[in-house]
Parts: C-alpha cells; structure tokens; sequence
C-alpha cells in the first residue's frame, strides 16, 4: 500500500510577545508574508491588507497559487495570528520561519493540519 500524502500543510500560528511597532505597518506586514510565500517556493497571486487605524493591528492575506497566507495583528496585545495553507511543493514551514525571525515572538504556538487526508 502506497503512502497518502497529504494535498496540503496547514499551519495556525499564535505568535505573542511581540514588540508593538513590528505589527502596525501593512506595507511592512505585506512585504513580510510576500517574502515568506517565497521562501516557501509558493506563486503570489494577489494581496490586500487593511489597517485599522494610526498604532492599531492590521489584517490581510496573500493570495497564493497554492493557497493562502493570512495575518491579524493585535499591537495592544502583542500578539499575532498567522494562518499559512499551502499545496504542492511549497513549504509553509519555510514561511513561518520568516515570519518568526521578523516578529521575534517570545512565545509560539503553531497547530500544523493535514489536509486531504480522509
């Protein structure tokens, strides 16, 4: 019997402890998943983030030829949500290797799904 593979990884990370001023920027946010959907090996299709206001959190995805990179941010509490799903050849592990390094977090907490397998 062959070995399933799954279609894709799907990474939910709870990153905290994170300097307030990495988490307010949407240009800085937006060229942080677009650095990280490369490192990954993943195809960028289209962005949008949003900001909700002068030192509030940000929100916004990365569209990807083979899935998504998601954000929300919570400069107040230091904390930030990312959600990485991606098929294929691409390595979202990759991914949130970038975005680790570039928050800093001082704690993480990362769920990695299976998806596809059934």
């Amino acid at each position: 019997m062959t070995p399933h593979r799954p279609t894709g990884i799907h990474l939910l990370a709870d990153l905290a402890g994170i300097d307030a001023a990495r988490l307010t920027d949407p240009d800085a946010i937006d060229a942080l998943l677009r650095e990280a959907a490369l490192a990954a090996g993943a195809r960028i299709l289209h962005s949008h983030f949003h900001a909700f206001g002068p030192g509030m959190g940000v929100t916004g995805v990365l569209l990807l030829a083979e899935s998504h990179i998601s954000i929300h941010t919570w400069p107040e509490h230091g904390f930030a949500a990312a959600d990485i799903f991606m098929c294929g050849e691409a390595q979202p592990q990759r991914a949130l290797a970038v975005i680790d390094t570039a928050l800093q977090p001082a704690t993480r907490k990362v769920k990695t799904i299976e998806r596809g397998q059934l």
